[in-house]
C-alpha cells in the first residue's frame, strides 16, 4: 500500500530500495531494453539518524538522499520495501547487508554490466547486497540476450560498450527486474 505521506513526511527504514530514472548517456538505453521506466537503483541505510543512498555510480558510494533525489527526472521515485521486513531484516542481517555493500565500496562502474564483483552496476550492486547480506535473491538473473537488444538505442549503447563481442549469456539483474519483484511491496511513490 503506497503511503498517502508527503516526500517531507515519509519516513524511509534501512534496506528500502529507491527507483528513479536519470538523465545520464544510458539511462534511455537501460528503460528500453528492460522495458521499465526506472534505470537506476539504490538502497537506503541510516547513520546517524541521517538517511543515505548506497549505490553503484562512478565510483560505488554513499550519496546524500537528497544529492540522489536531485537526480530524479521530473522529481520522479519509488521506494519499496521487503514485504515482511520487520521479520525478515532483523539487526543481525541488516548488518551483514551494511557489510555486503561495504566490500563494494569505491569500485568502479560497471559500464558493460558484467557479473563479477571487479565492477559494480546499480542493480547488481543491491542484488548483490541482499543476497550476500540477507540470503535474499530479489530476482532471478537473466541472460543479457533476454532484454530487449532490437531497439536501435540500444543496439547503438551495446556497439559502444561491446564492440562485436556482445556477452549474450552474460548474467544481468536490472532495475525493472527488481522493481517487479514480487518480494517488494511499494510504500511510497513521488509523481
Amino acid at each position: 500500500m503506497i503511503a498517502p505521506l508527503s516526500a517531507s513526511q515519509f519516513k524511509y527504514l534501512d534496506g528500502d530500495i529507491i527507483f528513479q530514472e536519470t538523465a545520464s548517456g544510458q539511462s534511455e538505453a537501460i528503460k528500453r531494453a528492460t522495458a521499465s521506466p526506472y534505470s537506476h537503483v539504490g538502497i537506503v541505510y541510516y547513520e546517524k539518524n541521517t538517511a543515505y543512498v548506497f549505490e553503484a555510480v562512478q565510483p560505488v558510494k554513499r550519496s546524500s538522499l537528497g544529492a540522489f533525489l536531485k537526480r530524479s527526472v521530473g522529481g520522479r521515485y519509488v521506494v519499496k520495501r521487503l514485504k515482511n521486513r520487520d521479520l525478515e531484516l532483523n539487526p543481525e542481517k541488516l548488518s551483514r547487508m551494511r557489510a555486503a555493500g561495504k566490500k563494494f565500496v569505491g569500485k568502479n562502474y560497471d559500464w558493460t554490466f558484467g557479473w563479477s564483483d571487479e565492477r559494480i552496476y546499480c542493480s547488481e550492486l543491491v542484488w548483490k547486497i541482499y543476497r550476500n547480506g540477507a540470503g535474499i535473491e530479489l530476482a532471478p538473473p537473466k541472460k543479457l540476450k533476454e532484454f530487449n537488444l532490437g531497439d536501435r538505442v540500444v543496439q547503438k549503447k551495446m556497439k559502444e560498450r561491446y564492440g562485436k563481442n556482445i556477452p549474450y549469456e552474460e548474467p544481468v539483474v536490472s532495475p525493472g527486474q527488481l522493481f517487479e519483484s514480487p518480494l517488494l511491496e511499494t510504500v511510497f511513490e513521488k509523481k
